[in-house]
């Protein structure tokens, strides 16, 4: 039968719920960066590092867990999964030295990375592809809770317990989520028994839809254009704690005012998918994004912005990503239905694999990098859609199969 309306109250939420699993393993601590580097008699530098590492980790875990979605189906891998993110993360908060807490790190974003790809898929599960844009918005919203109260309650429990709390926390939050898939998520997709585990067919598979010139041009268009998140994440400490002086508290006031600019261009989608197409969308958006980035390059350059501009610049950009992003998943997969799980992981892997290296420029060069590579991203992302579009011919928006049921 198809997906019944009573069982679509609980999954929008639930999906919702996997996908801050990771934003909030990587907000949360962010204001306890000069704590953990004075812990381990290190610098704030080295400690962004483990961010980048954490990146890695996602990035690699997912095309690990792709295979496992479509031959186990969702649920099971989800389980194991959230099963070692919780472990890992309270492992973290035990760490006796910094190359114990990086490789923890390293786990908790290979256990994590599950809840992510396996939302993206069931996106592909439980409803049409021409709805696929707005439900990715809609998703981005609960992801907005992320920036909005994580740094907070970092800031809180570091302050009142100390930042190993953090971790904790986190053990928690997944505990809990892991609770709810498995007493209220439906299956989306039956075990596909016919899905091949050997290293040889993995490989095979994932070359195969990367063949495919519209995943191709759109999945690493919008992983560019997604790494100036990145970028912004990685760097936003070093930047405005270090390079502006700001204290922890002003900081997580500022990094959730600025990320709401993200959640708003998201939310500003929704609306602009009733009049425009995806791929309207992602091209107009790209342009400005492009733009912002130069200015802001130029600016920083000339030693003309200051802390307000820096501000504004960085909202706006942020902006362009939350209306990119959406609509280059949803470009990028809708060629695709039985292989959704493996189609969403190599989405993943690119776009977390290409924010992971640009993150790690910033834990080499500093604060002076960030802009730089804020503007480079978006140019490349452009001049990676500028070529695509030249292999691919009539994009598909739409795609003539049903939605996969629930049994």
């Amino acid at each position: 039968m198809p997906v019944q309306k009573r069982n679509n109250a609980w999954i929008i939420p639930l999906l919702g719920a996997l996908c801050v699993v990771t934003p909030f393993a990587i907000d949360m601590y962010l204001p306890a960066f000069s704590k953990i580097a004075a812990a381990y008699e290190t610098t704030t530098s080295e400690i962004s590092l483990t961010l980048s590492t954490f990146f890695v980790g996602f990035a690699l875990g997912q095309i690990f867990y792709g295979p496992l979605l479509d031959r186990f189906g969702r649920k099971r891998p989800l389980y194991l999964g959230l099963t070692i993110y919780i472990l890992s993360s309270i492992g973290c908060a035990l760490s006796p030295d910094l190359k114990t807490f990086i490789g923890l790190r390293f786990l908790e974003a290979l256990g994590g990375c599950v809840a992510q790809v396996g939302a993206i898929a069931m996106v592909r599960d439980f409803f049409p592809v021409k709805e696929s844009a707005k439900m990715f918005s809609l998703l981005f919203l609960m992801i907005g809770v992320s920036p909005l109260l994580a740094p907070t309650m970092g800031s809180a429990l570091m302050a009142g317990l100390g930042w190993q709390w953090i971790f904790a926390l986190l053990a928690t939050i997944a505990f809990v989520i892991l609770a709810l898939i498995f007493f209220l998520l439906p299956e989306g997709h039956q075990p596909d028994h016919s899905v091949s585990l050997h290293l040889g067919s993995i490989l095979l598979g994932y070359w195969r839809i990367l063949r495919q010139p519209q995943f191709l041009t759109y999945s690493l268009a919008g992983a560019f254009s997604f790494a100036g998140l990145f970028t912004f994440v990685a760097g936003s400490p070093i930047l405005f704690m270090d390079g502006f002086h700001m204290g922890t508290g002003a900081f997580g006031v500022v990094f959730a005012v600025l990320v709401m600019g993200f959640i708003g261009g998201n939310q500003l989608n929704v609306l602009m998918l009733r009049k425009f197409t995806s791929q309207q969308i992602f091209v107009g958006a790209l342009f400005l994004q492009v733009l912002i980035g130069v200015i802001f390059f130029a600016g920083m350059r000339m030693h003309i912005v200051g802390l307000p501009a820096t501000l504004v610049l960085f909202f706006i950009f942020l902006s362009c990503i939350g209306l990119t992003y959406p609509n280059a998943a949803a470009i990028g997969l809708a060629p695709f239905s039985s292989d959704a799980g493996r189609a969403s992981a190599l989405l993943g892997f690119l776009q977390t694999g290409t924010g992971a290296v640009v993150s790690m420029g910033i834990g080499l060069l500093g604060a002076q990098a960030v802009v730089t590579l804020l503007s480079a991203t978006a140019v490349i992302s452009l001049l990676i859609l500028v070529v695509g579009r030249l292999s691919i011919g009539e994009i598909v928006e739409t795609e003539e199969t049903e939605t996969v049921l629930i049994h």
